[in-house]
């Protein structure tokens, strides 16, 4: 696992640029950070497309996807993703996917104001954007 590698989850995305401000808070700190790869997924992308499409305009939007773009790597998933989260078996399909994507490349910590999803992979560090600040620079 590699401590300089931190996944940040859809949940955070969407809370910061929805005006939440522990999560806007949780991002500028996680930016400020060096020595530290920040990634999302594609599959977060996606979502939060999906979800501001009906509240925002498409430059608007746009406008915020190359901020994120700019921000963070983005891991793209496949069908062997797909099918590893399915054999995982976790209640949670969605957040079981946004896992195995995180461990593509090996982030140790994982970000998310969803952390009762994830207490059950033992292999990383999950934090929330209250919590955030426990990450070392």
């Amino acid at each position: 696992m590699n401590e300089n590698h931190i996944f940040v989850d859809t949940n955070i995305l969407i809370g910061a640029f929805a005006g939440i401000q522990s999560d806007e808070r949780c991002l500028q700190y996680l930016y400020s950070l060096r020595g530290k790869k920040l990634f999302i997924s594609s599959l977060s992308i996606a979502q939060f497309v999906s979800l501001f499409q009906k509240k925002r305009t498409f430059f608007e939007i746009a406008e915020h996807v190359r901020y994120l773009l700019s921000k963070f790597v983005v891991i793209s998933f496949t069908e062997k993703d797909i099918e590893t989260a399915i054999a995982i078996e976790h209640q949670d399909m969605e957040d079981t996917m946004q896992y195995v994507l995180s461990q593509k490349l090996k982030c140790l910590n994982f970000i998310t104001n969803n952390k009762k999803d994830f207490r059950y992979f033992h292999n990383i560090d999950v934090f929330s954007s209250s919590t955030i600040r426990a990450i070392e620079n």
